[in-house]
């Protein structure tokens, strides 16, 4: 029976929606043009051992704070150190998630539109990259169509968490989850088979450290903290949610697996397929998936039910993300406002549907949101350099220096050993976010800024 705040219905359910939260557009749009321009199986190795390494380090200290308070980021803070104002870092986080949905919505609503057109067969004519680059212009710098697909998307997400922890976030992921990895599957099915799928396959899984250097480097420690989705809250306050009798060593492992398993299959899928049509590159930057890979489906057998796939698989993965970025917000005003949730949801979604409008207007459809005065970049990409690359990362470094510092690792390992379990590793664990993950984020941070 869930509780008014609400709570897992178990241990699969929690490791469902928080893998959920972690497998979203970084995984399968972000980290295979990632590798591309870094060189590819060598970027891939340094990504999987950031992931398990700092990932699920910074993972168990965020989700620690959660379960042992039972309550959203501010509330935690406030629990952990009363009378202090550590407080405002958890208010930081539930900022950054309500600012990133803004933008990371109208993205998503990109996926949405592009989901339509690939089952429409919009992919089955022969295309070329630029006609596909015009095609994107065109749709990304339509402010009612736009409008129209990021509204659907935050409307679909606020109906979700509305209907509550078990009710409505742990019902879906219970849905998507398994419908996501069995098209990862019958993509790299159909990937893996195309004619001239090997080189695509040989510049993914042959390493080459020679291509590695310092910025590629701190790009795959990045990465894995980015698709992680650790330090701004999200695995906070999941982390409430949870009883104390499920492991959340365990947890964290099925976590950060699932999540580096996907971002490893979208490569599977993607370059294999990338390889197969002359003259595409797998250093194609962000327009990987909205401007390079439609002209691949055009030209591969059966390409218009592989982008069908592939653009579902995509809005899965986007819808998983965004649902635990509106929860942040809804659980701090379920705990700290003691608003019903129906009320919190509705009214940060609205909030949130209001503060992407500049988003969505700055692809074309404003030319002042598209280059903005000064900055020079459309307000869509400050945003996310701001909120997201910043935000994330400074998250990550105020939860390692809280629990590393402030808290103690002796309180995290009393919450992380609840009901008599053993934390075999714990000396390992409390030095890597200490001396190892905390210095690492700093120098991400710092290195961001140039």
């Amino acid at each position: 029976m869930e509780t008014n705040r609400g709570s897992w219905g178990s241990k699969t359910a929690f490791i469902l929606v928080a893998a959920g939260s972690a497998v979203g557009l970084g995984n399968i749009w972000r980290f295979p043009y990632q590798a591309g321009i870094n060189g590819g199986a060598a970027f891939v190795l340094i990504y999987i051992v950031a992931a398990f390494v700092l990932g699920l380090t910074v993972f168990l200290a965020e989700a620690a704070i959660g379960r042992a308070t039972g309550k959203n980021p501010v509330c935690a803070l406030r629990a952990l150190k009363p009378n202090t104002r550590w407080h405002w870092f958890g208010a930081m986080g539930v900022v950054i998630c309500t600012m990133v949905l803004s933008y990371y919505g109208v993205i998503a609503g990109w996926t949405l539109g592009y989901a339509a057109k690939a089952v429409g067969g919009e992919f089955s004519r022969p295309m070329d990259q630029q006609l596909v680059a015009k095609m994107f212009t065109d749709f990304a710098s339509n402010p009612g169509l736009m409008l129209l697909l990021f509204f659907a998307f935050i409307l679909i997400t606020v109906l979700v968490v509305s209907r509550g922890v078990q009710g409505g976030i742990e019902k879906l992921a219970k849905m998507l989850m398994p419908l996501l990895f069995l098209l990862l599957v019958l993509m790299v099915l159909r990937a893996v088979t195309l004619e001239g799928s090997s080189k695509g396959l040989a510049f993914y899984l042959n390493p080459d450290f020679s291509k590695l250097n310092a910025a590629a480097v701190m790009s795959a420690i990045s990465q894995a903290f980015f698709s992680t989705s650790v330090g701004v809250g999200i695995m906070l306050t999941y982390g409430s949610y949870l009883r104390r009798s499920n492991r959340l060593v365990s947890c964290g492992m099925w976590i950060i697996g699932l999540d580096t398993l996907v971002a490893v299959i979208a490569g599977l899928i993607i370059f294999p397929t990338l390889f197969t049509v002359p003259g595409m590159t797998p250093a194609q930057g962000p327009e990987l998936v909205f401007v390079v890979l439609p002209v691949v489906f055009s030209k591969i057998p059966l390409g218009a039910l592989f982008g069908a796939m592939f653009f579902l698989l995509v809005v899965i993965a986007a819808l998983t993300s965004t649902i635990s970025l509106l929860e942040v917000g809804v659980s701090y005003l379920v705990d700290y406002r003691q608003w019903t949730r129906r009320k919190a949801t509705w009214l940060l979604g609205g909030l949130v549907a209001l503060l992407g409008i500049p988003s969505v207007l700055s692809q074309g459809g404003s030319k002042f949101f598209s280059r903005l005065p000064v900055i020079g970049m459309s307000f869509l990409d400050t945003m996310d350099k701001i909120f997201g690359a910043y935000g994330y990362t400074f998250g990550a470094l105020f939860i390692a220096v809280f629990v590393g510092f402030v808290w103690k690792p002796k309180a995290a390992i009393a919450e992380i050993e609840q009901e008599g379990y053993r934390f075999r590793l714990k000396k390992v664990w409390a030095f890597t976010l200490r001396w190892i993950a905390t210095p690492l984020i700093l120098v991400m941070l710092v290195s961001s800024f140039f």
